[in-house]
């Protein structure tokens, strides 16, 4: 298993897997998640990219230092310790959650880094973003640990699709639902770093070439914050997907794979059509 280093000395682990020569696809996962985030869906990836996922410092293999080093600028800079570890210069980068909110940092921090860029069900962060509701939070906070659980899926997926999981495998693991191994205050110390987020003034610094993405009944993360990161980030897009809650990626999957994927093709075609445009004009 690589592991590459922060400033800090702490370890980071990351694995490669997918099509090697293939163009590198960065992955970046949620608030208190491992690299296994992306477990139900890396496949849909893996067969064009080299895919490149991490564990966030507090969670999967990764150190867990119980200091003041978690922030989403933070985790930026573990994410180019990684690339710089992997030999990956530069990468195309898909974060959901959190991790779009680290993705933010590291467009905008390391344009150089960063290809294309997916930014999927997050936010731009107090005070400039649109916070979720009360009764979301009471729910989420809620002293029965196997209710707060069950109302976490239900932010995450449908009932329906949760029913039907559940019915064809009754030990299925839900791996957007947080890591489990992780200790109490490294769990703490990602809440507090998602919640002080705040890339509102480094939005408009982003170069690439940008894709949002969000369900359009996400309440975990509300859909108003979509529309904000593509007013702020120059040139971005937008793609909502009808019916879905937070974890649209894997609900969702036969939509909003290919449409990542697509957006990540466009660039070989926008360049040759740029190319045939100046040819004809000469």
């Amino acid at each position: 298993m690589p592991f590459a280093h922060a400033a800090d000395g702490t370890a980071l682990h990351y694995d490669v897997h997918g099509e090697r020569g293939g163009p590198p696809l960065l992955l970046l996962s949620g608030q208190s998640n491992s690299h296994r985030w992306w477990d139900a869906v890396r496949d849909g990836f893996d067969a064009e990219f080299t895919t490149v996922a991490l564990d966030h410092r507090g969670t999967g293999e990764s150190g867990r230092p119980d200091t003041d080093t978690y922030s989403t600028p933070g985790f930026a800079r573990d994410v180019v310790a990684v690339l710089d570890h992997a030999g990956i210069e530069r990468a195309h980068v898909y974060g959901t959650s959190m991790g779009g909110r680290i993705a933010q940092w590291l467009a905008a921090g390391f344009p150089e880094r960063v290809d294309r860029l997916v930014l999927g069900c997050t936010s731009p962060g107090a005070p400039h973003g649109v916070e979720r509701g009360p009764e979301v939070r009471a729910a989420l906070a809620q002293p029965d640990a196997a209710a707060a659980r069950r109302a976490l899926a239900e932010l995450m997926y449908t009932p329906e699709w949760i029913a039907a999981r559940l019915a064809a495998d009754p030990g299925h693991t839900f791996h957007t639902l947080g890591d489990p191994t992780m200790p109490a205050y490294a769990r703490r110390r990602h809440l507090r770093a998602s919640a002080r987020h705040d890339a509102w003034e480094a939005l408009p610094r982003i170069a690439a070439p940008t894709l949002v993405v969000h369900g359009t009944e996400d309440l975990f993360n509300p859909t108003a914050n979509a529309p904000l990161l593509v007013e702020r980030i120059p040139d971005a897009r937008l793609q909502l997907i009808p019916g879905a809650r937070h974890a649209y990626f894997e609900e969702f999957e036969g939509v909003a794979t290919p449409l990542v994927i697509d957006f990540l093709r466009s660039k070989g075609e926008e360049g040759q059509e740029q190319e045939e445009g100046q040819e004809g004009e000469e």
